[in-house]
Order: C-alpha cells, then structure tokens, then sequence
C-alpha cells in the first residue's frame, strides 16, 4: 500500500476544495484513478505526479518525497527461460531483498502482462529467451515504466555491448550471487527502498 503517498495526495486535493472527481478531470484521468491513488493501491509516474503538484500548487518533490518513501513493496521481476536457472536465482533475490515482491517468469509475454498491471522497480532479464530477446523486451518494459532497473543476466559476456545499446542500468555473468546482486543494486539508475538487506 502507498499509504504515505495517498495520504499526502488526499490532503492536498481537501486543502484546494477539490473533489476527486474535479481533480481528475483537470488531470485528465478517471475518478476511479485518483481514487485508487488516494486509497494507495496505485502511485501515478513521475510525470502524472509533476501535473499532480502543479494543480494541487505544491512543491513536486513534496510528493516525490512521498512516493518514494511509500512503504509498498517493491516489484521485482526475473525472466529466464531455464526453470532450474529461475528456481536458484529466485532464492538469492529473495535473501538480498527480502522486503520485495519477487516474481519469476518463463515467457517473457507474461512478465509484459505483469508489468502493465504492476509498478516494476527492478528486472533481472536473460538475454536469450528462447525464441525471444531480452534486450527486445527490456525495450519493451521500459516503453510501460521508463523508471523500470534493467539489469541484464547471462551466461554470455559477449553480449554486453548489445546490452548497452538499450537503456539497461546493469549487466551480470551467470550464476547469480548476493554479492553480485548487492553490487548492482548500489548502480541502479533509479534506486528505490526496501530494494535491500542492511
């Protein structure tokens, strides 16, 4: 829940009289929308929330702030199509960042679905997937959330030039480690809390 976020949202709209409905027609959204912001089961991007504080007349890192000390879990996302690899990985994600949401994938359509449906913080991709690419769908996954951390993961260093041709903020050598996991979670792009351990 982002209830810090939600909280500051809806005590901004009271103090300039407006009604959920009235904000969200000057935001040009649903009500339905503001609502699941003011009851913290969503948080609007980066963008929304700079439209946000200039209709609610507030400093934008007044609610920046808030976002990003929202106490949801973040989203972490792994798609690699060896379920073994997936199983293992899974495991070190989960001792490294044990406030998140960690969610494995197979086929990369489904972790599309997932990403359209929930905020990723953080994507840990294969670059070969099959029949698929990992380097086509972290395009793909930042098109749905530009503030996504790509981190690429592979048994190929050959491929870390390609790699740096997308807007990935990371690369890693396969077998996946704590401490290589700790180390690029310190070069994230966009880092956000709970992402790690002490």
């Amino acid at each position: 829940m982002n209830t810090l976020f939600a909280e500051a949202l809806k005590k901004l709209r009271q103090e300039q009289g407006l009604s959920q409905h009235e904000l969200a027609a000057r935001l040009i959204v649903t009500r339905s929308t503001v609502t699941r912001w003011e009851s913290g089961l969503r948080l609007p991007d980066a963008t929304m929330i700079a439209r946000i504080s200039k209709i609610l007349s507030t400093d934008v890192n007044t609610l920046l702030t808030a976002a990003a000390e929202s106490d949801e879990a973040p989203n972490v996302i792994m798609v690699d199509d060896s379920k073994a690899i997936l199983a293992d990985s899974l495991c070190v994600l989960e001792e490294v960042m044990p406030n998140a949401v960690i969610t494995g994938f197979i086929w990369p359509r489904e972790a599309i679905e997932y990403a359209k449906m929930n905020r990723i913080a953080l994507a840990i991709l294969d670059i070969e997937l099959g029949s698929a690419s990992g380097l086509d769908l972290c395009r793909t996954l930042l098109e749905i959330n530009p503030r996504t951390n790509v981190i690429y993961l592979t048994a190929y260093p050959d491929y870390s030039l390609d790699a740096w041709n997308t807007d990935a903020c990371g690369f890693m050598v396969k077998p996946l480690t704590p401490e290589g996991v700790r180390l690029q979670l310190g070069k994230l792009r966009y880092p956000f809390p709970g992402g790690a351990d002490a």
